[in-house]
């Protein structure tokens, strides 16, 4: 499997994870306009009056997953992040989680960004 299809996998079982755990999906691969420093948010999901924004990495251990988050992709993150809440007119609570797959455990990091 290459690197694209497992990354959409992990967004899957990701998904499993979050409606498992009572969250709605509202949007996957969220993306704002090209060219405009913005970024990609993996999943947008809803519960309650909180929004989450879920960035996913695969990777073979915990760590690794929460470095491969920069700092500048959690700055693009934020941005898209606030163009979606704009476009919404969102006025619940929000936050920014990671969820790391690994070969044996999905781990869900809240509010890590």
């Amino acid at each position: 499997m290459n690197s694209y299809k497992s990354g959409l996998f992990s967004e899957f079982l990701a998904c499993a994870y979050l409606r498992l755990h009572g969250f709605k999906i509202l949007k996957r691969r969220y993306i704002t306009g090209r060219n405009t420093g913005r970024a990609e948010i993996d999943i947008i999901a809803k519960r309650g009056d909180l929004i989450a924004f879920i960035e996913v990495k695969r990777r073979p251990n915990i760590t690794s997953g929460l470095d491969a988050v920069t700092t500048s992709q959690s700055i693009r993150l934020r941005r898209a992040a606030e163009t979606y809440i704009a476009q919404t007119n969102w006025y619940g609570n929000a936050r920014f989680d990671i969820i790391v797959v690994t070969p044996y455990k999905i781990q869900w990091i809240r509010s890590a960004i």
